[in-house]
């Protein structure tokens, strides 16, 4: 173990928080951490707003493929925490599907139902299903009706990029692929479909929304970490960090959450390092929260919005989480609504009106009647310029470049920015990539989450 070397944390996010919290399990002192908020959790974190309403920044829920992962969560929560069964729905113009909803089209119009069945029959019986991008893998695994009744547009709302300038690789446990028996038994039997995927059930802390958690984790080794501290240059030839507040900290190792992308633009990269970085596409994402005086009735977690006049793609019903994320944590009185609405130079967003284009689609679609403006006792809007990072076409090639550069001078970049891989973006990924980073710097152990 390398126990003279100084390791610096960047970023108390799941990242961040994962690798404080092995390095204290390990022992081992010569670690700090800076984190530029005034909380811990990144874009995991919690707000409150003025009227006592939880916000998380995003439909976030808890479900993990690591045991550690689990250790730590237990750790922190103890019993203070919600377990759900997933219930998630799909708003189509005239109907309301389960999730997943190539999974259930027997919810469509009967000539819906048969578009989409014989679309993919012809999908699935060609020869050449080579696809070269995310939009041609859609329409060989799904067909034309359902690509271009959901999968399609869905994507377009959520990443704010056209799908032709997308991967397919990041797909993985992210997209339910079907088959053409499955779909038919479930039409002619009238069965759900909705068990698909790893967030089937879900975790939530009782108290404190998502963000709670690494605030209690970090509890633990606070004396570690020092807030308030943004990065603003990194030297990488004399190991030397700059911040904001004119502080000055050197490394030997750095494990870094901040956008992969931002960490070179500060740093003396070199030209063709930064010239890869500058090509890296995200889109940003503004969470409006509605708070409301009234209760609103439903079992449902989620729904997406795959049309285009809806201008959020995905509600969440937060206050089905945690009664504790509305004032006194009384559902009775009061509900909360979470929009997420998408934007990049591909989709553009007036901010100053997505409030009151929010709200005017929830009463379209039934959500709300037009009387509960008046009930309205909350808005709060967050705006998150970092919000997925998209696997582009030529992704894996520049951070390959980058990651290859960066690691050769001690640093990892980790999580769901530093590594700028969504496929491995839940918190558990994150959380588990600053163990593994710690693992490999202190032990020489292969990362077996993150690769190049």
């Amino acid at each position: 173990m390398k126990n003279n070397k100084r390791i610096i944390i960047i970023g108390g996010g799941p990242t961040g928080i994962g690798a404080a919290y092995h390095l204290q399990k390990l022992g081992y002192d010569n670690w700090f951490m800076y984190e530029k908020n005034s909380y811990l959790g990144g874009h995991s974190a919690t707000h409150k707003d003025r009227s006592g309403f939880l916000w998380d920044e995003g439909g976030h829920v808890l479900f993990s493929h690591f045991k550690y992962y689990d250790v730590f969560l237990s750790e922190v929560l103890g019993k203070n925490f919600y377990r759900h069964r997933r219930e998630s729905w799909v708003k189509m113009p005239k109907v309301w599907v389960p999730y997943p909803f190539q999974n259930n089209i027997r919810y469509l119009p009967p000539e819906d139902q048969l578009k989409c069945i014989s679309e993919l029959i012809k999908a699935q019986l060609r020869k050449d299903k080579k696809a070269a991008n995310f939009e041609e893998w859609v329409y060989s695994t799904f067909g034309k009706g359902i690509a271009e009744m959901f999968m399609l547009p869905y994507n377009f709302k959520v990443w704010a990029t056209p799908p032709e300038s997308m991967s397919k690789d990041w797909i993985a446990e992210r997209v339910s692929v079907v088959n053409v028996e499955r779909i038919l038994s479930n039409i002619i039997n009238k069965e759900d479909d909705i068990s698909w995927g790893p967030n089937n059930t879900f975790v939530f802390p009782k108290y404190g929304g998502t963000g709670e958690i690494y605030e209690r984790g970090g509890r633990k080794f606070q004396e570690k970490i020092r807030l308030n501290e943004e990065l603003v240059s990194v030297d990488f030839d004399k190991k030397l960090l700059r911040f904001r507040s004119g502080l000055l900290e050197t490394y030997d190792f750095l494990i870094s959450a901040v956008p992969i992308d931002r960490l070179i633009r500060i740093s003396n990269a070199p030209v063709l390092i930064r010239r890869s970085a500058e090509g890296l596409v995200h889109n940003g994402i503004v969470v409006l929260g509605l708070g409301l005086k009234k209760k609103i009735k439903t079992s449902k977690c989620w729904v997406y919005f795959p049309d285009k006049e809806t201008p959020f793609y995905r509600l969440t019903f937060f206050h089905n989480y945690s009664p504790y994320v509305v004032p006194g944590g009384d559902v009775n009185k009061y509900s909360s609504l979470m929009c997420e609405v998408s934007y990049s130079k591909f989709k553009k967003l007036n901010k100053k009106t997505i409030a009151r284009d929010c709200i005017e689609a929830l009463i379209k679609h039934g959500i709300l009647n037009s009387d509960d403006r008046k009930k309205i006792v909350s808005i709060a809007q967050y705006d998150i310029p970092y919000g997925y990072p998209v696997p582009t076409l030529d992704r894996d090639r520049r951070l390959k470049k980058i990651q290859s550069y960066l690691l050769k001078r001690g640093i990892y970049s980790r999580g769901r920015y530093g590594a700028w891989k969504y496929e491995i973006s839940n918190m558990d990924h994150c959380f588990m990539q600053g163990v593994e980073a710690v693992e490999s710097i202190l032990n020489n152990k292969k990362e077996t989450i993150w690769s190049l």
